[in-house]
């Protein structure tokens, strides 16, 4: 109980399970729900002030996605992601995105790229208005689309998969920094780059993208250390 602030869920375009999934996944980002810890339905349920049916359909939703486990008659732990971990999906990433952008840059049409502007204006804009599950969901959105330009729909949902396992933490510090906004803009400079038909450009971008993004996490999960450790020493100093 008392894991979430108070959210006012009901809307009439969407159904419940989804409102909750995304009010959930807001709370992963800020940090509200933490890597590690097991939430019960019950518990989210009372919360939100609705019943537990709708809640725990909205965890096996995220589930699925990778973002949490189910943990045997005791609820859901939110996945964590270590640093090994991160540096192998980047690995992954690099090996199957920066060719493959390349590739692209020199086969899709100038109207299939220009198609992609909107979204990277987009990300941009959720940047700087602080919005970030808008801000996720428009990076998604574009990397996936640029990738389905390449015609092979098995890379996009691996692409997919391990943009899930990836996801970054500590987003609401990196925002309040002002951090975000550079890697932002990033999208529209590859865009820009791969519309003047410069291959080998494209490629350095989207590979000093990825670096970026990589260190972003980095920098967020430092940055959510000395909290943790600060608790930690405040806890133990109670009586």
């Amino acid at each position: 109980m008392g894991h979430l602030k108070q959210r006012n869920l009901i809307t009439a375009t969407e159904r419940l399970r989804d409102q909750v999934a995304h009010a959930l996944r807001a709370a992963l980002i800020s940090g509200e729900l933490r890597p590690g810890q097991v939430y019960s339905a019950p518990g989210l349920a009372e919360d939100f002030g609705i019943s537990a049916t709708p809640v725990r359909e909205a965890m096996l939703d995220l589930a699925r996605e990778g973002l949490v486990e189910p943990v045997r008659n005791k609820g859901f732990r939110v996945t964590e992601v270590n640093e090994r971990d991160l540096d192998q999906y980047t690995e992954i990433r690099t090996l199957i995105e920066v060719p493959m952008t390349g590739r692209i840059t020199r086969t899709a049409t100038r109207e299939d790229l220009e198609a992609l502007r909107p979204v990277a204006e987009e990300i941009v804009r959720a940047a700087r208005d602080h919005d970030l599950i808008g801000y996720l969901e428009a990076d998604r959105q574009f990397h996936l689309s640029l990738l389905a330009l390449s015609g092979n729909e098995r890379l996009v949902e691996t692409v997919s998969d391990l943009r899930k396992r990836s996801r970054l933490y500590g987003l609401t510090g990196l925002d309040e920094r002002g951090e975000l906004i550079h890697s932002a803009e990033e999208h529209l400079e590859l865009l820009d780059l791969m519309l003047a038909g410069d291959a080998k450009g494209s490629e350095k971008c989207m590979a000093r993208h990825l670096g970026h993004v990589r260190s972003l996490w980095a920098k967020g999960a430092s940055a959510d250390r000395p909290a943790e450790r600060q608790k930690g020493r405040a806890a133990a100093a109670r009586p």
